[in-house]
């Protein structure tokens, strides 16, 4: 009988440390050890910078409004713009909104001149977020991939100084430009050439994205000390065309859109593009 109560009384003890355990996370908070579940993600292994050649984005334009790049008139961009720098993994995949952290634009404010003009959006309305529902285009990205970053990138403001000091640095439209390939809605270039000039530049390969013909994406890949490195690549063995998801053709082009300002058109386009890492 003694033996009983003794083994009445484990059990009860055991049952208060539960409850006690229960009300510990409680009052720590359930988003937080949410958070936690959501950071368990393992760390990337590489920076894939992606940018946007805009007279391929545009080409399809048949609404404007203020917050699409492609109907700025004169303002519109002519060279190659930031879609985003995403970490990767060499498997192929990637990571995702690891961080439940919300973008807030006061935390770039200093920024936005240069966001604005090197890292515009391609589309009207809201873009889909991690956290914060619908909002801009620059929400996407870091909530999506800038979250992901850590422990190379820590915050938000970090996350966009650093991809724009990338940006500054490996000037991809200035290395074609100087190697020859110029915007044009009439030629088309080789595009083992254009790799070459990039491969020349930074002593990295490229990853090139193309929608038909023309040059959709430029990717960039980076070590985690933003030191350059080849991209995960695939080159044909029937013809010796290097290719991606999308599969450029042997001959590119770099078209040019002509912007007419923000009242011209009649239809939107998505900006969201199939191979972009969803």
């Amino acid at each position: 009988m003694a033996s009983f109560s003794l083994i009445l009384i484990r059990l009860s003890l055991v049952a208060a440390l539960l409850t006690a355990s229960f009300c510990q996370l409680k009052a720590i908070g359930i988003r937080e050890v949410a958070d936690d579940a959501v950071g368990e993600q393992r760390e990337f292994d590489y920076f894939n910078f992606a940018l946007q050649w805009p007279g391929t984005q545009c080409k399809n334009t048949r609404h404007c409004c203020p917050s699409n790049g492609c109907c700025r008139g004169s303002n519109a961009p002519t060279e190659f713009t930031i879609h985003g720098l995403w970490p990767d993994y060499n498997d192929g995949t990637w990571p995702s909104c690891c961080k439940k952290s919300k973008f807030d634009e006061k935390e770039i404010s200093t920024l936005l001149d240069a966001l604005e003009k090197y890292w515009p959006s391609y589309r009207c309305g809201s873009t889909s977020t991690c956290y914060s529902g619908e909002g801009l285009f620059w929400a996407h990205e870091v909530e999506k991939h800038g979250t992901c970053s850590f422990p190379v990138v820590r915050d938000e403001y970090s996350y966009f100084s650093t991809t724009l000091n990338l940006y500054f640095k490996y000037n991809v439209t200035r290395v074609l430009n100087e190697a020859g390939y110029l915007p044009s809605n009439t030629e088309k270039y080789p595009l083992g050439g254009i790799v070459s000039a990039i491969q020349n530049a930074f002593h990295a390969t490229p990853k090139l994205d193309c929608s038909k013909d023309a040059v959709n994406e430029l990717h960039l890949c980076f070590y985690k000390d933003f030191k350059p490195r080849d991209c995960i690549i695939e080159r044909s063995p029937e013809n010796d065309n290097y290719f991606s998801s999308s599969s450029c053709p042997k001959y590119v082009s770099l078209p040019v859109y002509m912007s007419s300002g923000v009242d011209d058109a009649t239809a939107a386009i998505p900006w969201i593009l199939e191979n972009e890492p969803l």
